[in-house]
């Protein structure tokens, strides 16, 4: 059986929450007497706060304009008019699905910086303080406790609870390779209906593991087709030929409606304490459509920005066309945002409601990803930290403070083998600088000590050349002094160590830095793993003990976060100078270390070997 009897008592609670909500919601409506309105042209366009534009009804706008200047009226003493009732309203208000979700937390969150802020009271009970930013109070919507860890479960049973008991009878199909999936699958676990979801075939097994846990014997899991569209194909067949009732995944009323409760739930939340913007990430667009629907109707003055994966930015485009546009082609790493073609119907809405996209790239949801587990140990998918990353880009690009903010973490159904992207990625402190250095001794000391005592994250170098030596060092520069990344740069360049800037180089972040360096024909060169405790520091420590009279043909250090700091090192020994030598240096360095000289990998991939050099080196004099 399907959870505790502790979980139904809080569904019923939260359903009677909402039969009342209908005064509540009354209650929150804030009067129109701005007399700004923008078209959704205009919409698009990031505004300040402070301006609290409202989305209306062109049609309804011109009307009420005709009619005042016919009675011989002042347009400006009339004031906005109220907006058009949408039918969604109704919907989300008698949306079934707290049979299947939970209302989950509006978590106040914790700034970046030590200041303290006003904490509202009805938050002071019960939430975590995860991250407050940028001088602005940030509530997180935390749609990743769900059943399921998304928002789907809203959407998904409030459209097949709605459906009509003959068609549930026959059952239901649906083509998902992600979080709606789960949805639909205990959706109809719990209504008792047969419902067939359609996965391509190399969809990892993990989820569909996890969709076949969640739906039990009523759900058929059937892999077809070698990717979305062609999976979709064969919902679309089961639809049509053997009746079954399509649960689409964001363009339907229902689905609209059931994730629209999200919207109700925020503003029930906070219906003495005013928000200044939701932000919501957005794939086919059914959340930000239903949030959108329901707030611009009970208190029209907060904004409403949707967030995508800037590689897969369907609404963004769409909106900016002014028709659904179909994208080319769409980014993966957000997957379950990762839409070609966003709906009709949530065009429709987001088109009237909607006050703006923000779009933000790999590091920025990566990074996003971090600050929510900092704070709240929940590791987000990229998809459910959208959110957070664009309310982040969005407070940081207009400079804006003392605002109160929302952000919907829409869903935590990470796949395990991405945590190392993550990791790289995630770090929006790190800096990265290519940097020229003479081939001489002591010039990779000198390099490492105009970046002291900044913490050193990686360090790549490999000799080419007797005359030069290009070096990829990543660093994070210091918080506390302004400017500090572009004053390393200018020391380096005034020392005649000529540098560039590689941190925002997608080749050189994604690449390069695994790559540089390559093969070498680096003579009597012999090659060791040194490992030494991490702890700040530690990496300056071992360079200075690396004072010596041979020179450093080969460096690698990057740190991921282990115990243990790891340097490969190759060395050049000098010609004729016997291996007894560097032998006993090593031996009174005091540092752990492995050599590495006879491993075929270093020959194959570090070596350029020839007649003329091969045998002096390896240790063989």
């Amino acid at each position: 059986m399907w959870k505790a009897s502790a979980g139904i008592l809080r569904r019923r609670a939260a359903v009677s929450a909402a039969r009342s909500w209908p005064a509540a919601a009354a209650a929150c409506e804030i009067p129109l007497n701005t007399k700004s309105v923008t078209g959704a042209g205009a919409s698009l366009a990031h505004q300040p706060l402070t301006a609290a534009p409202t989305i209306t009804s062109a049609k309804l706008y011109a009307a009420r304009c005709k009619s005042t200047q016919a009675n011989g009226e002042d347009r400006e003493d009339v004031g906005e008019p109220a907006l058009a009732t949408d039918g969604y309203l109704g919907m989300i208000l008698n949306a079934k699905v707290y049979d299947a979700a939970i209302e989950t937390e509006l978590q106040h969150a914790k700034n970046l910086s030590e200041e303290c802020f006003y904490v509202p009271q009805f938050l002071q009970c019960k939430s975590i303080y995860v991250q407050q930013l940028l001088n602005n109070t940030v509530l997180l919507k935390r749609e990743d406790t769900q059943p399921v860890f998304s928002f789907k479960i809203r959407g998904a049973y409030n459209k097949m609870a709605s459906l009509p008991s003959s068609a549930l009878s026959r059952g239901v199909v649906a083509c998902s390779a992600g979080n709606h999936a789960q949805g639909v699958a205990l959706s109809a676990k719990m209504l008792g209906c047969r419902a067939v979801i359609c996965m391509p075939l190399a969809t990892p097994s993990i989820k569909v593991n996890s969709v076949r846990s969640h739906g039990g014997d009523t759900v058929e899991v059937r892999l077809f087709g070698n990717n979305y569209d062609e999976a979709a194909a064969e919902a679309k067949r089961l639809q049509l030929e053997e009746g079954l009732a399509m649960i689409h995944p964001f363009d339907d009323e229902y689905v609209i409606a059931g994730q629209g409760t999200i919207g109700l739930e925020i503003l029930k939340k906070c219906v003495s304490h005013p928000v200044d913007a939701i932000f919501v990430c957005c794939g086919g667009g059914g959340m930000l459509a239903g949030i959108a629907a329901y707030v611009k109707q009970v208190r029209p003055n907060v904004k409403i920005y949707g967030v995508e994966a800037a590689d897969a930015a369907g609404m963004t485009t769409s909106l900016a066309a002014g028709n659904v546009t179909t994208l080319p082609s769409v980014g993966l790493f957000a997957d379950g945002a990762a839409v070609k073609t966003i709906g009709s119907e949530t065009f429709r809405v987001c088109n009237k409601y909607v006050d703006g996209m923000v779009t933000v790239d790999t590091d920025q949801i990566c990074n996003a990803i971090k600050l929510a587990y900092n704070d709240a140990r929940v590791i987000l998918e990229p998809a459910g930290a959208l959110a957070v990353a664009g309310l982040k880009k969005y407070v940081e690009e207009h400079n804006i403070s003392g605002s109160t903010f929302v952000a919907i973490t829409s869903g935590a159904n990470m796949d395990f083998n991405r945590l190392r992207v993550v990791s790289e990625r995630a770090d929006d402190s790190e800096r990265s600088l290519e940097i020229t250095i003479p081939e001489t001794p002591g010039a990779f000391r000198a390099m490492y000590s105009k970046i002291w005592p900044r913490n050193v994250t990686e360090m790549t170098y490999r000799y080419n050349t007797d005359q030069e030596a290009n070096v990829f060092v990543s660093f994070q520069p210091l918080s506390h002094v302004e400017n500090d990344f572009e004053k390393v740069m200018e020391d380096f360049k005034n020392d005649d160590f000529p540098c560039m800037d590689l941190s925002n180089n997608e080749l050189a972040k994604t690449h390069i830095r695994h790559l540089a360096g390559g093969r070498s024909r680096a003579a009597y060169e012999r090659l060791f793993r040194f490992h030494f405790p991490e702890s700040p520091g530690a990496l300056q420590r071992f360079l200075e003990a690396l004072n010596m009279q041979w020179n450093i043909s080969l460096f690698h250090y990057r740190n991921y976060g282990d115990d243990f700091g790891r340097v490969l090192v190759g060395i050049q020994q000098n010609n004729g100078v016997e291996c007894e030598g560097m032998n006993r240096f090593l031996e009174e360095l005091g540092y752990h270390y492995i050599e590495e000289t006879h491993n075929p990998a270093y020959r194959k991939f570090l070596r350029k070997e020839d007649a003329e050099n091969d045998g002096e080196f390896f240790g063989t004099k």
